[in-house]
């Protein structure tokens, strides 16, 4: 009887067993057919880069943006067209060249991309460091040209404001274009 109870305990240890990798066979059957029928066996991760075109076009769409907008706010405040298309004329350059720059070192970091697009957070930071950057360089030029710091600090600090907000949209719109985008698909189970 002592032998008896202790073969069918073993027998029902292992039949625990076989029951465990019955269920564990049936739950692998279960997700190669939802595989064969078109569904995905695991998560997968849409990282991805953006090509040098890409942050190109950015580039130079936002300086013909950011261009048009320091026109009025130059020629609101300087009340010149000559020098009003000074200002925009040397900051059209120097701005889409090191907006370029910008677009492909931040094109280094992942930080703040989820699910094919850049996250709120991350136009948020983009459009603030650019922002820093381009406040200078139009008081700079502001200044050069007009030798007026007076003016040169309103037309740079109304530009500040406005474009701010304004670039965290053009991020946002950005952020949803497919166009120049190549994705590293990372596959995890």
């Amino acid at each position: 009887s002592r032998i008896r109870s202790r073969a069918q305990r073993k027998r029902e240890k292992y039949e625990a067993k076989l029951r465990k990798f019955e269920n564990k066979i049936e739950e692998l059957e279960r997700k190669r057919m939802k595989y064969l029928e078109g569904s995905t066996l695991g998560q997968v991760e849409q990282n991805f880069s953006e090509t040098t075109a890409r942050s190109a076009v950015k580039a130079m769409m936002w300086r013909v943006i950011a261009g048009s907008v320091t026109l009025v706010t130059t020629l609101k405040f300087s009340g010149n067209f000559a020098y009003a298309l000074k200002v925009v004329g040397s900051d059209f350059f120097s701005k889409a060249f090191t907006m370029f720059v910008g677009e492909r070192i931040m094109n280094k970091s992942s930080a703040g991309r989820k699910s094919g697009s850049d996250s709120a957070g991350r136009s948020v930071a983009k459009a603030l460091i650019w922002r820093l950057f381009a406040i200078c360089n139009t008081l700079a030029v502001c200044f050069f040209i007009s030798k007026d710091f007076s003016m040169a600090s309103k037309i740079a600090g109304s530009d500040a404001i406005f474009k701010t907000f304004l670039m965290v949209a053009y991020e946002r719109v950005w952020a949803k274009v497919e166009w120049g985008k190549e994705y590293q698909i990372d596959f995890t189970i």
